[in-house]
């Protein structure tokens, strides 16, 4: 297999540590950009996405994009912050890419789907229900516009991830362990209404790398979700408490979703058939419950 050039975006966060780490331990060639961080630890390369002066130097053979607000609460408090990194950076890199020629691979959501007709396959009719969907629909626009101008771009749509953490509030997932953990007195509401396929970052990493060497052209759009049945986040609690070995007397189960709340869509479960029809591997390394029985005993 030829080592390739690759450089990963976000690279400091939850998934942009697992495709460095994946990338460098099977050959390839790291270049690790980050931007607060950078100049903490000499493992990252400072780069500022939303400077585009900067962005310009930027050169690849290959190129992962993983730099995005993933939470849509912090899309709806600040749009206009999110906006630019989640639309705007990759229209950016994108056009770079259609200049300079390397693959670029944009990270997309299942939240651009609004979860009424689950499970969604790559050419389904997106409707994204909130700020942060409808802003990664842009990015999605953006970058597969350049694709049509001859670049090499595909889009990955990915769900809700989980992996290791340097603290668990990187992940919607890990952060649950903070819930189960806390036997304080404190009550906590826990949606047990919008179903999620909770993914690996590691297994994300593993899919990417394989496209990334695939001897082929990649399709304008692919999905990746663990291949598991859905979960609730109470769901999750549950599985996590037993780990654990902790009571969830203090997890109330939320049917519901409250009023006023950031709209989420109840099921939008994405269909790795396209990824499986290029022979990639659409499993999983191991399921919820046995990573975290791994994860707690380490």
């Amino acid at each position: 297999m030829t080592q390739k050039t690759v450089v990963v975006t976000g690279a400091s966060g939850l998934l942009g540590r697992a495709v460095a780490a994946h990338f460098i331990e099977n050959g390839d060639s790291v270049i690790s950009l980050a931007n607060s961080r950078a100049g903490k630890d000499p493992h990252y390369t400072k780069l500022d996405l939303m400077d585009n002066d900067a962005v310009d130097g930027l050169f690849s053979t290959h190129k992962v994009d993983g730099a995005a607000e993933r939470r849509p609460d912090v899309a709806e408090a600040d749009p206009e912050k999110a906006a630019k990194i989640n639309a705007a950076v990759p229209a950016k890199l994108a056009a770079l890419a259609n200049q300079q020629g390397f693959l670029l691979i944009y990270i997309s959501t299942d939240y651009v789907f609004n979860g009424k007709d689950a499970p969604y396959e790559v050419d389904a009719t997106p409707d994204p229900l909130q700020m942060y969907g409808r802003q990664k629909l842009d990015g999605e626009r953006a970058v597969l516009a350049e694709r049509e101008k001859g670049a090499k771009i595909t889009v990955l749509r990915v769900p809700i991830l989980y992996g290791k953490t340097e603290y668990n509030s990187e992940s919607a997932v890990n952060v649950l362990r903070d819930v189960v953990e806390d036997q304080s007195g404190k009550s906590y509401k826990m949606d047990a209404y919008q179903v999620r396929f909770p993914t690996n970052v590691e297994d994300v990493a593993r899919v990417l790398f394989d496209l990334s060497h695939l001897p082929k052209p990649l399709p304008p759009i692919l999905h990746y979700s663990s291949p598991a049945p859905a979960l609730t986040k109470y769901d999750m609690t549950v599985i996590i408490a037993a780990v654990l070995s902790l009571p969830i007397n203090h997890i109330i189960k939320e049917t519901s979703a409250p009023v006023g709340a950031t709209p989420r869509p109840e099921n939008t479960q994405l269909s790795a058939k396209a990824l499986r029809q290029l022979g990639v591997d659409v499993g999983e390394k191991q399921t919820f419950a046995d990573w975290w029985k791994s994860y707690v005993k380490a």
